[in-house]
């Protein structure tokens, strides 16, 4: 008679969680919105300048496409079979283990989310702050406080909601898109009308440059495209869309950095790319005259706000996710059933990454973005690592789960995501020690010896409705 009773209150008692509210063009906002920040604005000119003419400069780029594709098609095994909030935590909690998956979480908490988010914001501020100058402060100070305006004011956004976050993600990205579209039409359409007023093309150079560098910040670009995972339990049709999302928004983003660095040659040549400290107020200016250097500041701002509200929106699933498995989180656990979504994690989150950025700016004024790269990078890629040996370790630990979408080609994508995320993070540590900036990677490594430490006497909770252990195998509707 109990265990009748308790059947009958588990069916009927309805627990506040994830629903299926995003659209397909929703998800693809997501991926295609947060990838596109401004790498492909800060970093083109480095990109060029270690390749050895142009056709390597796009074939670098169409090499990291090719990279983020096998991720991408990694992420869509994994998360249409696990279509669970918190991605990445839920995966390493089925291939190794709570405990790895407690890690996970205590680094992006202290030390991925809060650098990767803090990083764009910086570039967010130095832009910003050519757009409306601050006298009456210095420098660093001006920016580092635009960043933080930016964290707040998108947290705040977030805070109302999936659909306020999702409408906010999906206008920014297509605005952001068309601020490319138009850099590109100006780029082509310039040469073809006025061919004489471009620049002339930059021989090919005897120099070999140096690829793996090329690579490395070619990669950084693509960043992000994991990051639909996280939300997975909130897309519509899961099984479908997700995959779909992926690769629409991969190849998007491909196609898109190509047609930008197509422009960039068309009209600045390699050499102009190499040489230009503004490559795209440099290209637009013939059109828009004084105008360009401000059109151009709004557009990467407008990119970076994109990226800041994706990472907001989809970090605090994973605090969710870990909530709902152990007992000193249970508090992040929590979901706002009027609100739709995780709202104590995303205070929390937000709290984090604002101290992170104002540390970074009180430690190295003048040089935050770098800091928080080398001091996240490395810890990024290296469970990048893990989650590229987890499609190999699930496939043999839990071979009878269904699994409507299978990895093309397997073995191959997932080792090319392996073989990139190893080269990425041992790149990372490496750039840290030969810049002198060990002090950083040393306090990464303490804060995850704390976490592993804490990972040993973590309490769990009873499994509820939307923990990783009452995780159903197959969930394809709305």
């Amino acid at each position: 008679m109990r265990n009748a009773d308790e059947t009958q209150i588990s069916e009927t008692e309805t627990v506040a969680g994830p629903r299926r509210q995003l659209s397909l063009l929703d998800s693809t906002c997501i991926i295609v919105g947060i990838i596109i920040g401004s790498g492909i604005y800060e970093l083109s000119p480095l990109i060029a300048g270690n390749v050895s003419g142009p056709a390597m400069l796009l074939g670098v780029w169409l090499l990291g496409g090719l990279v983020a594709l096998a991720g991408a098609l990694c992420y869509a095994e994994l998360s249409t079979t696990y279509p669970r909030s918190g991605g990445d935590y839920v995966f390493l909690s089925r291939a190794y283990g709570s405990r790895f998956a407690f890690l996970f979480a205590w680094a992006e908490f202290w030390i991925v989310r809060p650098g990767n988010i803090g990083m764009v914001a910086y570039v967010f501020g130095r832009y910003a702050q050519q757009i409306w100058p601050l006298q009456q402060v210095s420098q660093p100070v001006a920016i580092a406080g635009f960043a933080c305006a930016a964290i707040a004011t998108l947290s705040a956004t977030n805070l109302w909601g999936i659909r306020a976050g999702a409408r906010t993600q999906n206008a920014l990205t297509i605005l952001k898109v068309l601020g490319l579209g138009g850099i590109c039409l100006v780029g082509l359409l310039g040469v073809v009308l006025a061919p004489s007023a471009g620049s002339v093309p930059a021989p090919v150079s005897s120099s070999q440059g140096d690829f793996p560098m090329a690579l490395l910040f070619v990669l950084f670009c693509f960043g992000g495209w994991n990051e639909m995972s996280y939300v997975a339990a909130e897309v519509r049709h899961p099984q479908r869309n997700i995959v779909r999302a992926l690769l629409l928004g991969t190849i998007s983003t491909v196609l898109i950095y190509l047609l930008v660095n197509l422009a960039f040659l068309a009209s600045m040549g390699l050499a102009g790319m190499v040489s230009s400290e503004a490559l795209a107020v440099e290209m637009v200016r013939p059109r828009l005259g004084r105008y360009a250097a401000h059109s151009i500041s709004i557009l990467i701002c407008l990119s970076c706000l994109g990226t800041i509200n994706g990472m907001l929106f989809t970090g605090p699933r994973i605090y969710y996710a870990l909530g709902t498995e152990h007992a000193w989180f249970s508090w992040l656990g929590h979901w706002h059933d009027r609100l739709g979504g995780p709202v104590r994690a995303l205070l929390l989150q937000s709290a984090a990454t604002l101290a992170l950025v104002i540390a970074a700016a009180t430690v190295s004024p003048g040089q935050g973005f770098e800091a928080l790269f080398l001091f996240s990078a490395p810890v990024y890629w290296g469970f990048a690592v893990l989650i590229a040996l987890s499609l190999f370790v699930l496939r043999l630990r839990d071979p009878s789960t269904p699994r409507v979408h299978r990895v093309w080609l397997f073995p191959v994508p997932p080792l090319i995501f392996l073989g990139s995320a190893l080269y990425l993070c041992y790149s990372g540590v490496t750039y840290a020690i030969a810049h002198e900036y060990l002090r950083l990677s040393l306090w990464a490594v303490g804060i995850l010896l704390l976490g592993a430490v804490l990972s040993l006497f973590r309490r769990s909770r009873e499994p509820t409705a939307n923990s990783v252990k009452q995780m159903p195998q197959s969930d394809s509707g709305d």
